[in-house]
């Protein structure tokens, strides 16, 4: 399993397109960070602070295409067969490319966190406001904020499993947060919060909802996106060891 770790770190450090979108997740932080900022009228306090840390978590959309590319990326480039024939064992592959890249979502995250509360902090004081740093809130958003990443990297492996088309895959996760979500909810109000990306807000508490209805609890949030990303991970797993790569 090591060498199988080992593998997949070097196939990220030797593809330019997973770094890219990982780039870009801090980029949204402060382009949301300042957004917030500059279109508020009402004064910066701690609610704001965690509402400004939440696009922590938004930068999750991301990590979920990161996470596609793992398994659909491979299809695509037509290496996938290179990798079943050094390694047979098709579960320990899958297995190692959850583990791999829900790790670097995870480091993503910390690193959009990082910017992000320099980025707050400097505007904070822009505006002649203290920046709370013992704020429990905040820290909490954060958590949630780097725990989505993480879920939703391991999710996008699971995608990228079932639909090999990378274009597809891509296409069809947009469209589920995008679309799907937002008018489930209005079809079914407050049943849609048990929805992967609605979970992940209610994770990530203070994000602006896209989508209508309350949110899960934190907790709740929690376990329900964890469930999901087993589901995703089990079937990532099997359908790579029942179907034919051709």
């Amino acid at each position: 399993m090591h060498t199988l770790i080992r593998t997949e770190v070097l196939k990220l450090r030797t593809v330019r397109s997973p770094w890219l979108l990982l780039a870009a997740s801090p980029l949204l932080v402060i382009a949301g960070v300042s957004g917030l900022v500059v279109s508020s009228k009402k004064t910066l306090d701690t609610a704001a602070q965690s509402s400004a840390l939440a696009h922590v978590g938004l930068t999750s959309i991301l990590t979920l295409v990161f996470g596609i590319l793992a398994v659909a990326g491979e299809y695509r480039h037509k290496t996938i067969t290179d990798t079943y024939l050094s390694t047979p064992a098709r579960g320990r592959v899958i297995g190692a490319k959850l583990l791999v890249h829900a790790v670097f979502a995870a480091a993503s995250g910390v690193l959009s966190s990082l910017v992000g509360l320099g980025i707050a902090a400097a505007w904070w004081a822009d505006k002649g406001v203290s920046f709370t740093w013992t704020d429990s809130q905040m820290w909490a958003t954060i958590g949630g904020g780097i725990a989505w990443n993480a879920a939703f990297a391991a999710i996008g492996v699971g995608v990228g499993a079932l639909i090999r088309s990378l274009v597809g895959a891509i296409a069809v996760a947009l469209a589920w947060v995008a679309l799907v979500e937002g008018i489930v909810g209005q079809l079914i109000g407050n049943l849609a919060r048990w929805l992967p990306f609605n979970a992940g807000q209610a994770l990530g508490a203070g994000a602006k909802a896209m989508t209508t209805g309350d949110l899960l609890p934190r907790w709740g949030g929690g376990a329900v996106l964890a469930v999901y990303t087993l589901v995703f991970a089990a079937l990532a797993v099997t359908t790579s060891m029942r179907r034919d790569v051709s």
